[in-house]
């Protein structure tokens, strides 16, 4: 049994006919959410964007608990493993991400495995609430990405559009974060718990998801993709969605909640 008391700890989960999914340790801690106010990223002349979307503020800070989350997107044959289907567009290869996932999908997904879960090691798995999603990506950085501010390195970490060849990959081809997580940044989005909301007036400071009783809200989805630009591959970078859609770029991460945690 691990200890977790460090950043990037890894365990894994059995999820049967030789398929594991490999959680990794995050850390308790305080960042700030969202964008930094104008002037503090390092812009390149050709960067034609606005320095931050209205929908990134106000910066403010988020406090969370520890939590174990996702290495990597969950693949095909994760996804196979505990629903017994694959809806992807593009097989061929099971350590793709899966995508054409629904947030319905993804929430099934998790409470099918929590299932299994609950009986052995009294744990559940969920979706990431928003600001764990970023806390995560951001492993401690307080720049445009996970690696900095410079998105001629992008490649080094995502697959988006400049070299995707427009189709999803196999995840950890591309260098992790520092706390061991890949894929953060493009290759599919991800589905978070929240509901989306314009911006963060009012937003939760615990870590917890933000919601309200209008389940026909939009949801969260954070990261960019593989059809995206560096632009919107940024740590800071949201997106909302019909919580029913499924495309070929959209996909998820999960967290679980466990006593192991502290």
């Amino acid at each position: 049994r691990a200890t977790p008391n460090r950043a990037g700890q890894t365990r894994s989960l059995d999820l049967g006919n030789g398929v594991s999914l490999t959680l990794v340790y995050i850390p308790a801690g305080t960042f700030w959410m969202g964008s930094k106010p104008k002037g503090n990223f390092l812009m390149r002349s050709e960067d034609k964007d606005p320095e931050a979307y209205d929908d990134e503020k106000p910066r403010h800070q988020v406090t969370l608990s520890a939590f174990w989350m996702g290495e990597t997107p969950v693949t095909q044959g994760q996804y196979q493993a505990v629903m017994g289907k694959n809806p992807s567009e593009f097989k061929g290869n099971l350590d793709r991400p899966v995508e054409q996932v629904s947030w319905e999908d993804a929430n099934r997904f998790c409470q099918k495995l929590s299932k299994t879960l609950l009986k052995t090691t009294q744990e559940t798995m969920t979706l990431p609430s928003e600001s764990q999603w970023e806390y995560a990506c951001r492993g401690g950085t307080d720049t445009r990405y996970s690696f900095g501010d410079d998105p001629a390195s992008l490649g080094d970490y995502a697959w988006y559009d400049d070299n995707s060849k427009q189709q999803t990959h196999p995840v950890k081809q591309k260098k992790p974060n520092a706390w061991g997580l890949y894929d953060m940044h493009g290759n599919v989005w991800e589905w978070c718990a929240d509901q989306w909301h314009k911006n963060y007036e009012g937003a939760p400071t615990d870590g917890s998801a933000w919601l309200s009783s209008d389940e026909s809200k939009d949801r969260l989805l954070r990261g960019g993709s593989w059809d995206l630009n560096a632009w919107d591959c940024r740590s800071a970078f949201r997106h909302g969605s019909n919580p029913d859609r499924r495309y070929d770029d959209l996909g998820f991460r999960v967290v679980c909640r466990s006593p192991r945690t502290r």
